[in-house]
């Protein structure tokens, strides 16, 4: 077993035992077609590691047949991670998704476990640690209707070994479209719709992650395509979140206030905002109409659990609002874990298309 440690500024100065390596998409033969082709339908490994380490950091950016790209490409092409021989992969997310944000879209923003950079967000990176034991293999699948473009470095450590204590990286992709909520028309009024009614035991909330084991939950990216009709005030954040930890009851010991009060900021934000642990990458158009963007990293205050766990957050007050949510979260846990749900095919994952969908289509 050997020394385990992230590098950071505050022990950057300590000597380290592990071994600094890379896979890349660099061009074999020495000439400068820096990255791989993954045919349509095809599947690709981006990493295959033998032994024990540490995945420090991912960057990757996408392009489709002829450097153009594809529409909602990021959402068509598929990450899937896999430690230490495990049959069902620990992260399977859409690229764009995992990489912080949704719609299939890209924006300039910085978090300290994620970022996209220029141009316009289209290099993406991914600093969460992900230690292996035995094995590492990543993978991109290909669901665009073209060829894939994939430039990558996957840097990494190799180590001597890795403590009991290392828990498995893991992040899910999820979406709800619409969610099961009710009809502005079916309340006595506006307000009752926004704000009335009671939730008093989170059965229909929104779920961002469920995991069984031991771990801890380290934070999600939320994305909400706003489907209200109404010309009223069209707030979607008044969802509360609420962790249920080893099987406990409502409420649970962590239940918050509102979607905006989660994701530390407040009164209905709509100005981008990017912090090393929350921000706010799309605010929506006037009255918050069409896409959001939204995160919350829990790095300083990760959320532990020792039997099992499940993150949700209500989608409007009491789960009234009917909206399209999608979502992925981050944790770390002891394996074996529970196997994910199937992703939808490419039909189902897609965003809305603005250009084709009216106010009141779903």
């Amino acid at each position: 077993m050997g020394t385990f440690s992230t590098a950071g500024l505050s022990n950057i100065f300590l000597k380290r035992d592990s071994k600094r390596m890379r896979e890349s998409s660099y061009d074999r033969t020495g000439g400068n077609d820096d990255r791989i082709y993954i045919k349509s339908g095809d599947t690709a490994p981006i990493a295959d590691i033998k032994g024990a380490g540490l995945v420090t950091h991912i960057w990757m950016t996408l392009a489709n047949d002829g450097f153009t790209q594809e529409k909602y490409s990021l959402r068509k092409a598929l990450l899937r991670f896999y430690w230490d021989n495990e049959e069902n992969p620990s992260v399977e997310a859409p690229a764009g998704d995992f990489f912080g944000m949704g719609h299939g879209m890209t924006r300039n923003f910085v978090s300290a476990p994620l970022q996209m950079s220029p141009q316009d967000g289209k290099a993406l990176n991914c600093w969460f640690p992900m230690p292996f034991a035995e094995r590492a293999l990543l993978t991109v699948t290909n669901e665009c209707e073209s060829t894939l473009i994939v430039y990558y470095y996957v840097d990494y450590e190799l180590m001597p070994g890795l403590p009991d204590s290392a828990l498995r990286f893991h992040a899910q992709w999820r979406r709800q479209n619409p969610t099961g909520g009710r009809e502005p028309e079916e309340f006595s009024n506006h307000r009752e719709y926004c704000f009335g009614g009671q939730n008093r035991d989170g059965k229909d909330n929104y779920v961002l992650m469920e995991a069984e084991g031991a771990g801890h939950y380290v934070g999600a990216n939320i994305n909400i395509h706003n489907l209200g009709k109404s010309a009223l005030w069209d707030w979607p954040g008044e969802g509360d979140d609420m962790f249920f930890i080893d099987g406990e009851p409502w409420p649970p010991r962590l239940h918050g206030t509102g979607t905006e009060d989660y994701v530390n900021m407040a009164w209905c934000p709509t100005q981008s905002y990017a912090a090393p642990y929350h921000g706010l990458i799309l605010g929506g158009d006037d009255n918050w109409k069409g896409k959001i963007s939204y995160y919350r990293y829990h790095i300083q205050d990760p959320v532990m659990f020792t039997k099992s766990i499940r993150a949700t957050i209500e989608h409007g007050h009491a789960n009234h609002r009917r909206d399209d949510i999608s979502s992925t979260a981050y944790w770390y846990q002891t394996e074996p874990h529970k196997k994910f749900d199937p992703l939808p095919p490419v039909e189902g994952r897609l965003p809305i298309d603005e250009e084709k969908w009216q106010w009141g289509d779903a």
